[in-house]
């Protein structure tokens, strides 16, 4: 299964980014081949709308089942939910913290976004 991370960094050892369509830099990790690929969300960090749903159409078009992120609005929430991408809001810790939490069902997937758009 492939995964999706929002992360400051680009290793498994950087800190989960609070923000979803904000984030700098999406983590994509495979739980079958364990690899991982730090892909670049720059073109989001600035923009005046749109971030999450720009964010949301990178995930999907990445492959991605899941992704694990602090916070998701409610227009990348439904920008996920339609491409049948599986939100974990609440992500915290490191990359690798975030990723074993959700492999032992620490993280509960999100029924909706959890704070408004344009935080």
């Amino acid at each position: 299964m492939k995964i999706a991370i929002t992360v400051s960094g680009k290793t498994l050892d950087a800190p989960v980014d609070q923000r979803f369509g904000r984030a700098p830099v999406f983590i994509l990790y495979d739980t079958k081949t364990r690899s991982s690929e730090a892909v670049d969300n720059s073109q989001n960090l600035n923009a005046a709308q749109g971030a999450g749903i720009q964010a949301a159409e990178t995930i999907s078009r990445l492959g991605a089942e899941c992704l694990l992120t602090g916070h998701c609005g409610p227009k990348a929430f439904r920008t996920l939910s339609a491409a049948g991408v599986r939100v974990y809001n609440g992500a915290s810790g490191t990359v690798a913290e975030a990723i074993a939490a959700f492999e032992a069902g620490k993280l509960a997937e999100s029924s909706g976004a959890d704070v408004d758009g344009h935080w």
